[in-house]
């Protein structure tokens, strides 16, 4: 219906990419964003790698495999229409050892399945040619993966939306959600409210809470997980010319400390995976009490934590120590050393976790009437961002109710 209002409850960049699909494909319905921060893209958009992902980890047929490889061609098209940053710098997933070399290969299978474009295997010799600082046994090398801005994309999407005649309102925190006995669903931040006709929850860190003012399920449940970054000298910047990547355990949801190349000629080193005390603890000194008594209180944290533990202290020893984070990373570079590197920034990832202690892997979204709910949109979202708009508002605008 033309006379529609659409909220999207989120200024990331898959509820700005949602906004913006909808104003585009919808022409005069009325698009609201509603963001608790006063700029968008403040958390898990605003601390992104800025990597732009092929497709190689993910499960074929999954909605991330499918969204990625969509997504990836969108972004790179809406950069290149706006004038925006996008590097093909590839991409190297290496094997240190022989050990590794089957994990590699099962990697390169799958991303052969997902149609990575230009994926190839590479030896000792051809790792060197491509970062002539690298060593390891053998790599997957893609040399479509990029670099960008998500920033500067989501604020992009933003002024679409603006144009396009939506709104982005800024500095509405959602405290209430209630479904109208006439009809429609009022949103509330305090005292200031706002009737919409459907409802796009992208929430991000706070997905799980802001699902359940919806009448959404306890599960997934959130748990933060801080990724912590080291900055290369400029000295030493030149030595990684793209991405380097670790062979994935897949046991682990997180990919492992890497080099990454930044649109603005930086190179970082990490990110490493520590549980963070808050929703949004960038820093190991952010504390939030109530967040630690639900984290303590959720039995699928124990279940993780039992599995894990030692993974987890491995990670605080990094968490800790410079030296001690560089040891791994060292094993791709060799001539990056701890004294070569700057503490950096920091981002918390929203991991998805069940009761049982499984990490959910794949996209999870959930459809409750008039209510969309993002409630899992890890890596690679920003690269699916727009992939993933289109599929939820394919989505939003069917008759039934669904898991999506």
């Amino acid at each position: 219906m033309a006379d529609e209002t659409i909220g999207i409850v989120g200024a990331g960049i898959v509820g700005l990419a949602t906004a913006r699909e909808i104003a585009l494909r919808r022409p005069g319905t009325r698009v609201v964003v509603l963001e608790k921060e006063r700029q968008v893209a403040v958390h898990q958009t605003g601390h992104n790698s800025g990597v732009v992902h092929a497709g190689i980890y993910y499960t074929p047929g999954s909605l991330k495999a499918r969204l990625c490889t969509r997504g990836m061609g969108l972004i790179r098209e809406y950069c290149q229409d706006r004038n925006l940053p996008y590097d093909e710098c590839g991409k190297l997933v290496v094997a240190v050892d022989d050990a590794e070399v089957p994990r590699m290969e099962a990697l390169f299978a799958r991303s052969l399945e997902n149609k990575v474009p230009g994926v190839r295997r590479v030896s000792a010799s051809e790792i060197r040619e491509i970062e002539p600082h690298a060593m390891g046994r053998a790599a997957v090398h893609s040399p479509r993966t990029a670099i960008t801005d998500y920033t500067a994309i989501a604020q992009s999407f933003a002024k679409d939306i603006e144009e396009a005649g939506g709104e982005v309102r800024l500095g509405f925190p959602v405290t209430r959600i209630t479904r109208l006995t006439g009809g429609g669903i009022e949103v509330a931040a305090g005292d200031e409210t706002l009737t919409v006709d459907r409802l796009v929850l992208c929430a991000g860190l706070h997905s799980d809470q802001v699902a359940r003012l919806a009448d959404d399920g306890d599960e997934p449940r959130i748990v933060p997980f801080r990724g912590e970054y080291m900055t290369v000298s400029a000295e030493k910047a030149h030595m990684v010319r793209g991405l380097i990547y670790p062979v994935p355990d897949p046991r682990y949801p997180f990919l492992g400390v890497h080099f990454t190349r930044r649109v603005g000629g930086e190179v970082e080193v990490g990110p490493n995976a520590v549980l963070a005390f808050a929703r949004e603890g960038y820093r190991l000194s952010t504390i939030d009490p109530r967040e630690l008594r639900r984290i303590a209180a959720f039995p699928g944290m124990w279940q993780l934590a039992k599995r894990h533990w030692r993974t987890g202290i491995k990670e605080m020893r990094g968490s800790l120590s410079v030296r001690s984070y560089m040891k791994d990373a060292m094993a791709y570079v060799p001539g990056i050393h701890a004294f070569d590197v700057v503490r950096g920034g920091a981002g918390v990832r929203a991991q998805a976790l069940g009761r049982d202690g499984s990490l959910v892997d794949d996209f999870a979204i959930h459809r409750m009437g008039a209510v969309t709910a993002v409630r899992n949109a890890p890596s690679p979202a920003a690269t699916s961002s727009m992939a993933i708009a289109e599929h939820i508002v394919d989505a939003t605008f069917r008759t039934t109710s669904q898991e999506l």
